[in-house]
């Protein structure tokens, strides 16, 4: 089966988390991802987290459907080994600090003078300008500085985190998004003209804040950590119940707050003039959240779940990686698949998304061994002979 990115040539450069996660979503659907490390180690996330047989499971799935070749970036061949390589491609991702491919002449000014439809692709904490474009930034710092943080956990303990790497995944998303429209101005639109995608990690979470900048504008109204509700949108928390366990619940919309209220026995109030509109609600938030947690603390989780299932109300479980990894629905969808990793076993690793009827993604291997495939690349993108390749190689280059 075609998939929709099929002919699509992309470049990665950059290593750990935001620009690679942004070639990781383009290689499950077609695209040809060549990923370019350092000889050596190569990029650091093969040595993030739990390693199995020498590397990163992250890296596995981080890196499913890429080629990796070494190039030393540093070096003056290889820098003309990635300007070869542009001609051939579409894409470039790159996530290194503001300036950096500048300083090894591989800017977008300097790749676009020979490669006009080049689409580059540039992740950074702050940006590409501005007074902190020189400021090293992680995705914890863009989550900190973009507003997300001062949002998230209890109001009288200090800020968390979620406990992923929330940040860098958001700008990969809107990295994606960028090549596709860019891909469409180029090639639907038919301007032939490349063009540079500038995603600051700060700005990609910064826009996820909803309604805070207009609030704060007209109201002055600054929003700060709430736990479990969801201020101003009542009533909708997480309620413990009689086992200990928690069911989320949102009962938001008015017919659904009627049906709610009928479910658990208080019939009356979801016909009581105060709670008919969602910020009269609001205004009662901790009285309709102590009612309902009255109700869940007398059942068990699974019967408050049947109630509220059957009364087409929106809830469900807290789940943990092992809750999901036996969720029959989560089975049914293919949102977890087995490859096989070596002759011997098999990985489980997460379906692909988004499910698409005609073009679906594919795992066609999970990531690469370091320089897997720069000897094939090396011939086949750049017609390099072997006696080439084995000078490159002596020299440090590849």
């Amino acid at each position: 089966m075609v998939q929709s990115l099929e002919g699509v040539k992309v470049l990665e450069l950059g290593s750990l988390i935001a620009g690679p996660f942004a070639g990781r979503l383009l290689a499950e659907f077609g695209a040809d991802v060549i990923k370019v490390e350092p000889p050596g180690k190569g990029d650091p996330l093969r040595d993030w987290r739990h390693i199995y047989e020498g590397t990163s499971l992250w890296w596995r799935l981080q890196s499913r459907n890429k080629k990796s070749i070494t190039v030393n970036l540093k070096s003056e061949e290889g820098q003309k080994i990635i300007k070869s390589l542009v001609k051939e491609c579409d894409v470039l991702i790159e996530n290194f600090r503001p300036g950096t491919l500048e300083k090894w002449n591989l800017g977008y000014e300097e790749l676009s003078a020979f490669s006009p439809g080049l689409i580059m692709v540039r992740v950074s904490g702050y940006g590409q300008t501005g007074p902190y474009r020189d400021k090293p930034g992680f995705g914890s710092v863009g989550e900190s500085i973009g507003g997300l943080r001062n949002l998230t956990g209890y109001p009288d303990l200090p800020p968390t985190r979620v406990g992923i790497s929330l940040g860098d995944s958001v700008a990969a998303m809107y990295s994606v998004i960028g090549v596709m429209m860019a891909l469409y101005h180029r090639d639907v639109q038919g301007t032939r003209k490349g063009q540079v995608i500038d995603v600051a990690l700060y700005e990609a979470v910064f826009s996820l804040l909803e309604g805070a900048v207009p609030e704060f504008d007209k109201f002055g109204v600054v929003r700060e950590r709430t736990g479990s509700a969801l201020p101003g949108i009542a009533p909708s928390n997480t309620y413990q119940c009689k086992d200990g366990k928690y069911i989320v619940i949102g009962g938001n919309g008015d017919g659904i707050f009627r049906r709610l209220m009928e479910a658990i026995g208080r019939q009356e109030l979801g016909e009581d003039k105060r709670f008919q509109s969602n910020s009269s609600r609001a205004a009662h938030a901790d009285y309709l959240d102590e009612v309902i947690e009255d109700w869940t603390k007398t059942v068990d989780f699974e019967t408050a779940l049947h109630v509220l299932d059957e009364a087409k109300v929106p809830a469900g479980p807290i789940y943990s990686i092992e809750d999901i990894m036996k969720d029959p629905h989560y089975l049914y969808r293919g949102m977890i698949e087995s490859f096989q990793l070596n002759k011997n076993e098999s990985l489980k690793i997460p379906g692909i998304i988004p499910k698409m009827s005609e073009t679906p993604g594919k795992t066609k291997w999970l990531g690469p061994d370091l320089g897997d495939h720069t000897d094939e690349v090396m011939k086949n993108w750049l017609a390099y002979d072997k006696e080439k390749i084995a000078q490159l190689k002596e020299k440090g280059i590849i």
